[in-house]
Parts: structure tokens; sequence; C-alpha cells
């Protein structure tokens, strides 16, 4: 199968071009077969015409003309003589020399026992049995058996000595009315004419003009096909997909109908889920600063401080959702981006800020991706290993279909069984909720979301040495290669 074209355009012309060559071979077999009967029935009748005509000749001209009219109607595949008894005995014929038999007595309208027709001994000499000018007479190959007819297509062979070995010749004697035989000896008939250059034309220009045909089918399908696999793929990596054209084949059709009324659907439930989590976000403003214009009024100092820091933790996670909503709902463009000037832009304002970000020196890696998401969702990781690590080591990779954004820290790290659960939304790493100490517990939930709205992933895993290892996935297409 490895010569098998995987493509349906590659398949289809295959199976079509392979379909062809067999009807053409079974379409050879039989027609091979009509011309080899056709071959053999005019040589059959040849035989016997010649042979109605010569008995009738030779009954209507003198003897002295006889042995001239023999010499003109024999040939290399037929040889007559005269005799005044047969050359075949009377029970010499059998089956499969019966329609000879026939078709001769039907033309000369003679009775049966005028006639003796049978497949000569493998030992025969036409020399002793019709005189020395059938000394020359072909050799030819031994004959198989046909019912039908009784000769056989075997090819003439060069001339050989007079007595033949494993050779059949087809023998018959006619009784005249003047009381002679007329002997005749012939050989099989000539293999019907090759199949010459014009077949080989024909089956080349069938193949070319069934391959053509079959290309033009696979594009119609294939070209459908193709965009629903495109748009299918950018809707993975959260891109935006305008509705397909619904063209080709009904089956193709219909597939693209259903991804677009499926697409519709998704936009709709993400936007409607957006806006209702973007109201709530909304309106819990007011009565957290309500909250926040009656605890004022508390008395109690310490009760008040403590209320005014669990109003001011609420504020914060409202104002983080409501961020992230808006950074999701701009509908970023997708476009090429240089990965790594990406993340060095990123490490150096980072450093600006105090934080210990450095990043090893890395080949060009150039994937198709929302920029401000993948830097935002990088920017969190990064501040996460310096917040509980001290500082963030980065390298880029780039291998198979992926390009990979490794982070280091050199921090406590974390038990085997929270490494996922730091993903889900408000989790952190630090038990306390200080604002001192880490931030809400969303920055890794919106990390894990822009990666994988992009087709990527992010995962976390100890390092051996101490330390935690954030790695973030981005598919590598073909055209962004490293080094481009």
């Amino acid at each position: 199968m490895r010569l098998w074209p995987k493509s349906l355009a590659g398949q289809l012309m295959a199976t079509l071009v392979l379909a062809l060559f067999v009807a053409q071979t079974v379409a050879i077999v039989l027609f091979a077969n009509e011309r080899t009967r056709a071959v053999r029935t005019a040589y059959r009748e040849n035989v016997v015409s010649r042979a109605a005509a010569l008995v009738r000749l030779l009954e209507d001209t003198p003897p002295s003309v006889h042995e001239r009219i023999l010499d003109a109607a024999s040939s290399q595949l037929v040889r007559f003589s005269l005799s005044t008894e047969p050359v075949l005995p009377e029970d010499a014929g059998d089956l499969r020399t019966q329609r000879l038999a026939r078709d001769i007595a039907t033309a000369l309208n003679i009775r049966p026992e005028r006639l003796r027709v049978a497949l000569t001994p493998e030992t025969f000499d036409p020399g002793e049995a019709f005189g020395p000018r059938h000394m020359d007479m072909p050799m030819m190959r031994d004959m198989e058996d046909d019912n039908d007819d009784s000769l056989s297509h075997r090819r003439l062979m060069p001339r050989g000595p007079p007595r033949l070995r494993q050779v059949r010749w087809i023998a018959f004697s006619i009784a005249m009315s003047g009381g002679q035989w007329l002997n005749g000896v012939t050989g099989p008939p000539p293999l019907p004419p090759p199949f010459g250059l014009s077949f080989v034309v024909s089956l080349v220009l069938s193949a070319a003009a069934v391959s053509l045909a079959g290309l033009v089918i696979a594009r119609r399908i294939t070209r459908p096909m193709r965009r629903l696999t495109l748009a299918a793929d950018r809707l993975g990596r959260g891109e935006a997909v305008e509705p397909l054209p619904e063209r080709g084949p009904e089956e193709v059709v219909r597939g693209t109908r259903a991804f677009n009324e499926m697409h519709a659907r998704l936009d709709r439930f993400i936007r409607d889920r957006t806006h209702m989590l973007a109201a709530i976000s909304h309106d819990l403003r007011t009565p957290i600063t309500s909250l926040r214009l009656r605890a004022e009024l508390v008395e109690d100092e310490e009760a008040r401080g403590k209320l005014i820091e669990t109003l001011d933790e609420m504020q914060r996670m409202v104002e983080a959702t409501l961020a992230f909503i808006r950074a999701e709902g701009r509908g970023e463009e997708t476009r090429e981006v240089d990965l790594t000037a990406l993340v060095e832009s990123l490490a150096e304002d980072l450093g600006e800020l105090d934080h210990k970000a450095t990043v090893a020196t890395a080949e060009r890696i150039v994937v198709r991706c929302r920029p401000d998401g993948v830097r935002r969702a990088l920017r969190n990781v990064i501040e996460n290993a310096v917040a509980y690590g001290g500082a963030a080591q980065i390298r880029l990779e780039a291998g198979g279909n992926q390009a990979r954004i490794v982070v280091e820290d050199g921090g406590p790290g974390l038990p085997q069984e929270d490494l996922e659960r730091m993903f889900e939304p408000f989790v952190r790493g630090e038990g306390s909720r200080s604002r001192e100490t880490g931030g809400i517990g969303l920055g890794l939930a919106i990390a894990r979301t822009i990666m994988r709205g992009h087709g990527g992933d992010i995962t976390l895993e100890n390092r051996a040495e101490g330390g935690l290892r954030a790695v973030l996935t981005l598919p590598l297409r073909a055209a962004s290669t490293a080094g481009t």
C-alpha cells in the first residue's frame, strides 16, 4: 500500500485507471477469442470451398490436366492429391472432425459415406501419403484439440524433415464420381493478427481521458472539503471564520451547511455567555461600592479593616474578570508573529518593572496567533514564576508541529496532585489571600484559556532540581518554521 496515493484525487484517479485496465483486459480477452473464432471459421470455409471447387473442377476436366490443377490448388496450408484408394481408413474420423466433415459434405452435396476426415497420426508423413510433391510441406506445432471446429490456431514452424514428430494434421479423402479419391491435408489456421500500436494508443488515450475526468471530479469534491478543513482548523484556534459558500456535490453542501450552522450556534452561545458574565461582573460593582460605604460606618476598627479588605478583594476579582472578558471580546486578528521576538520583548518590559526574566538565545520561530492574547498568557505565567520563585528562565523550542515556550523558576514547586488544579479559576498556590503574596487566582486559568483558544495548551510540572516548569505550546504550521 506504499504506492497507493493518500489524497482523494490520487485515489480516485488510481481507482479509475485500475478499473479501466481491468475492463480493457477483459475486453481484449473476449475480443481475441472472437478474432480467433473468426479466423478459424474463415480458414475452415476456405478449405471447404477450395475442396468443393476442386472436386467439381476435376470431374469436369480431362485427366491429363489433373496434375496441374492439383499443383495450382495446393498451397503451404492445404495440399491435394488423387489416388485410387483413400489415404484414410474408413474408421479414421471421430467426434472432433465431424463438424468439418459435415461442412464439406454439405458443400459437395454428397453422402457422408463418401467422405473421410480425421486427425492424422502423430508421425504422419505427407510424402508417403500424398507423394513427393508434399515433401516440402511446412511442419507445424502440436495442435490442441478444439471441440468446436477441430482446428488449432498454432503458428507455422519452419520447414522440417519429412518424418514429422509430435505433429497432428487434418487430413480428408473425398470419393469422386469417377472412382478416384481426392486426398487433402491441411495444417492449423494462422494466428489472428496481433494487437498493434493502435491498441496501445487507444489504451493510453482512454487512461488519460479517465484520469482527466477523475481529476476534475476530485477537484470539485476536494476544493470545498479543503475549505471546510481549513475553516474548522481556524475555528478550533479561535480565529474569526466567515460562513463558507455552500457549493459542490450534495453531500459536501450538506456538510458545509452543517458546519456553518454549528459555527453560528457556537458564536451565539459564546456571545450570550460572555455578555451574561460581563453583565454580572459589571452589576456587582454597585453592591460592592454600597457595602464599602457601609463598612466605613462600622465603629470597630478591626472589623472595619477586615470588611474593607474583603470588599477590595471582591473588587479586584470583578475587575480582573471584566478585563479578561474585554480582552477576549475584542476579536483580535490572527496573523503571523515572530514568537522569539515577542518573548524577548515581553522579558525586556518585565525587566523594566524589576521582574527577573531571562530568555535563552533561540532561533527565530514564526507562528500564527493573536499576539496580544499570547503576550498576556505568557505574562501571567512569567509573573507567577517571579512571584513564587524569584526569577524566571525562559527558552523557546520548535519540534514536530509545535512551538514550545518553557518557563522555569527556582521556587518551592507544588504537590503533584495540585499541578492541574492550579488552572481552575480563583485557585492559588499560596494559601493566603494577601495581595502582596499573589494574585486572585485567575492568571493561569486565563493563560490556559488563551493557549487552548489557539489550538495549544499549557502544563505544569515539578523540576527534578527544584522549582516549577510551565510549558506553553502553540501549533507550528508548515509555513511557520524556524529560521525563516
